[in-house]
């Protein structure tokens, strides 16, 4: 009898355990089939620059980097160029572009893939990673990337590698203030620092005062050398006429002169690049009679396919032996909108005086470019970035999405799921205005105009869930798009956020028996939302809105707009 209880007891005790599993398998189940599923992405740049301008066999396009690229650096090992750029908070940071001819590239990866390097969790969408610079070391075969990360504990950092398409070191911080380092090294083996920094306490003359500081580099220990920092300009060109924010410094070699290329004039539209030489790499150094050797800021504000705020540059030897420089300008709207943020662009630069000069640098830049001799323009084909107007479609069934997709101060891993079913988010408990790692997708506004469009397959279970598009700037000026519920109702809302202070600008009942279409379009500043219940024709939300908030010089800070798939648990978009 006793053993018969026993086993009675553990009967009951199995049986309690395996229904509260199964009850616990159910509901992981249940919930996961709440989570959105994305399928069929679609993004079409349709601006008339391109369609205005179509390109000769020997030409190719000016950005060659569209959307929000900013800051870019560039080295080159062989026929092997590298190219890098500003991420801010985005995860991961710092994305890689490969090429052997200055036309075509390939997204290799990026820099900062892993969290122990990139700790951006709790940073504002401008904070993070800025301006960094890659450099070969032909003395150790080794590539650095050294940059500046206002977040977590880092600041001044760099990595190292063998080869870029294998992946980076973790981070070896670096022990001086400012922003903006760059390594220079020597040909006689030695190796220096140099970057933006405050002027010495008490010596500041004027709001935007900033000086340029250079240490010597130990390569063993991957750290500057104490003792050794040198200011070695101070406010700029020409100090009298209180220029301001000279940064982003880069010294080269050539034929036995060592030359100091700075950015000056802040990065909006005052921005220029400028040029000094020294007999020695700690100077001192003179500026060229011909500043600025780039810029547009003195030109007609009227002229057509306007480029502006060009500076931030970086310089390369080409295929062809000749100099080339990259450098970030924007592409604003009719209204002066920035909304595709700061780009990367390319200029070949005559050399063949003392000074490097950015050709054409300081006259309205083209939309088209020459190639460089020999080269074929194959961008968008053989896996080559997309350059001018294009479509980029995912229907997100690869087991890694498209390098182009990046999360915000956290791995979209952490939040994702591909299969043959589309793309799966499973929404954090924080909505896309907080800051914090936030689950969204996010790919970034190529064109002035354009379409993006996704299906989403979602059944909210309360007014907490949405799911949807965002259109984001920041975390204080977004736009979102999505469905969640209301009492026993489903509703498509639009909200606006602008400084942190949000607004529904319209809401409708919706269907959803089938996946709904999201789309949204941008013709110049004129934004508009539509969706679809059937597959077939859109209906419009909230009328034409306005760009302004997706733009950088109306929300602050150095990122252009993003295209998200977000999802959340914490939705206060209420219709």
């Amino acid at each position: 009898m006793k053993n018969t209880q026993i086993k009675l007891m553990a009967y009951f005790a199995f049986a309690c355990f395996a229904f509260v599993n199964f009850s616990a398998l159910h509901a992981q189940k249940k919930s996961a089939k709440n989570n959105p599923v994305f399928t069929n992405y679609i993004y079409q740049g349709q601006d008339k620059v391109y369609d205005n301008n179509p390109l000769k066999s020997d030409e190719f396009y000016n950005p060659i980097l569209q959307g929000c690229y900013p800051d870019p650096s560039i080295t080159r090992k062989g026929n092997d160029y590298f190219l890098v750029n500003s991420t801010f908070a985005m995860f991961p940071g710092v994305p890689i572009f490969h090429s052997n001819d200055l036309v075509n590239w390939t997204q290799i990866g990026h820099v900062l893939d892993r969290k122990s390097q990139l700790k951006v969790f709790d940073t504002g969408i401008s904070a993070g990673i800025y301006a960094p610079v890659i450099r070969y070391n032909p003395y150790n075969e080794t590539f650095y990337m050294i940059t500046t990360q206002f977040a977590g504990d880092i600041n001044n950092m760099v990595v190292k590698t063998k080869d870029p398409f294998k992946g980076w070191s973790e981070v070896y911080k670096l022990k001086f203030n400012g922003i903006d380092p760059s390594l220079f090294f020597d040909d006689n083996g030695k190796a220096y620092v140099v970057h933006n920094d405050a002027p010495d306490p008490g010596k500041e003359l004027y709001n935007g005062h900033r000086v340029i500081k250079i240490w010597d580099y130990d390569i063993e220990n991957d750290q500057v050398i104490a003792g050794t920092d040198k200011i070695i300009v101070d406010g700029g060109v020409d100090i009298s006429k209180k220029p301001i924010w000279i940064e982003a410094p880069h010294i080269y070699k050539r034929n036995g002169i060592y030359y100091l290329m700075c950015a000056e004039g802040g990065t909006g539209d005052w921005h220029s690049e400028v040029i000094f030489t020294s007999d020695n790499p700690r100077g001192p150094y003179v500026p060229a009679p011909n500043n600025p050797i780039l810029s547009q800021r003195y030109l007609n504000e009227n002229r057509p396919n306007k480029v502006e705020w060009a500076g931030h540059a970086d310089l390369v030897e080409g295929p062809d032996g000749k100099y080339y420089g990259v450098f970030l300008a924007v592409r604003p709207n009719e209204k002066n909108r920035v909304n595709t943020g700061r780009e990367t662009f390319i200029l070949p630069v005559d050399w063949s005086g003392k000074y490097p000069v950015f050709e054409n640098g300081l006259v309205p830049m083209e939309p088209k470019l020459k190639m460089p001799k020999g080269v074929e323009n194959k961008t968008g084909k053989e896996g080559f970035f997309h350059n001018g107007n294009f479509t980029f479609k995912d229907d997100f069934t690869a087991v890694k999405l498209d390098y182009r997709w990046i999360g915000m101060r956290g791995p979209i891993e952490d939040f994702i799921k591909t299969s043959k079913n589309g793309l799966s988010i499973n929404p954090f408990p924080v909505n896309i205005k907080a800051v914090a790692p936030t689950s969204a997708v996010f790919q970034r506004q190529q064109h002035i105009s354009f379409t993006a469009t996704v299906t989403m397959d979602f059944t909210p279970k309360s007014e907490k869930d949405l799911a949807g598009i965002s259109c984001y700037q920041s975390e204080n000026f977004n736009y979102v798009f999505g469905v969640t519920k209301k009492d026993k109702d489903y509703y498509i809302v639009l909200q606006r956020t602008e400084k942190g202070e949000s607004k529904i600008i319209s809401s409708s009942k919706i269907d959803l028996k089938k996946p709904v279409q999201l789309q949204v379009s941008a013709q110049g500043d004129d934004y508009k939302f539509n969706y679809s219940v059937d597959g077939l024709n859109f209906t419009n939300l909230g009328g034409i809105v306005s760009g302004d908030i997706l733009s950088t010089n109306v929300a602050g800070g150095f990122t252009g707009n993003l295209i998200g798939l977000y999802a959340t648990s914490a939705n206060d978009a209420k219709p």
